[in-house]
């Protein structure tokens, strides 16, 4: 399916985690407390197989940030979180005592900026450590259901392959588990194995 192997994706894990390092010093800001994120799970699959199941995704509605960034590859990159979690986070950004209701009215604006924060960060972390340069598109977020959610993507970006990352977010000692699932063309991903090859390279 691709060149991808095991200590290609242990670096891609290990560029992902300073990008996650980065994500939770900026969240720790916005929320004023102290945010820790795992190190993510980093697997490719075939985008035909990519469903909710594939991906242990519950059956209830998701918040899905969607953004795009081009350069030596192309890539949409979605951030998914279930709606409850999104609105909890939500919460913590806002630092309030909200209704549900209320908090529903700044959740577009709250989630668009949580995902700008960590898709950028992932992949501003790839672009240092790689040495490549990446431009991204402004975020757009929407709710439904996860096989909703991948339907809509695999239509709109027609690409072969997905890079999924799990990741764990903790905020104010909340448990709150997320996806980040990269959708990339088969040029994209002989671009980014090029990349790494050459990072790994460098290191020997």
């Amino acid at each position: 399916m691709s060149n991808l192997n095991e200590l290609h994706l242990d670096a891609l894990t290990e560029v992902f985690s300073i990008g996650a390092g980065r994500a939770a010093l900026s969240l720790s800001e916005i929320v004023g407390d102290e945010v820790r994120i795992s190190v993510p799970s980093v697997q490719i699959i075939n985008s035909e197989d990519i469903n909710s199941a594939t991906l242990s995704l519950s059956n209830g509605r998701f918040g899905a940030v969607n953004q795009k960034f081009s350069g030596p590859f192309n890539a949409e990159a979605v951030l998914l979180f279930t709606e409850e979690q999104a609105l909890k986070i939500v919460s913590d950004m806002m630092g309030s005592q909200m209704s549900l209701e209320e908090l529903a009215e700044f959740e577009h604006e709250a989630m668009c900026e949580l995902g700008n924060i960590i898709l950028n960060a992932c992949l501003s972390a790839m672009a240092d450590i790689l040495n490549l340069t990446l431009e991204s598109s402004l975020p757009d977020y929407t709710v439904a259901s996860a096989d909703e959610i991948l339907h809509r993507l695999k239509e709109n970006s027609n690409q072969p392959y997905v890079m999924v990352l799990h990741i764990d977010l903790a905020i104010e000692k909340r448990h709150t588990a997320g996806n980040l699932v990269f959708l990339l063309s088969s040029a994209s991903l002989t671009n980014l194995v090029t990349h790494v090859d050459q990072f790994l390279g460098n290191l020997s």
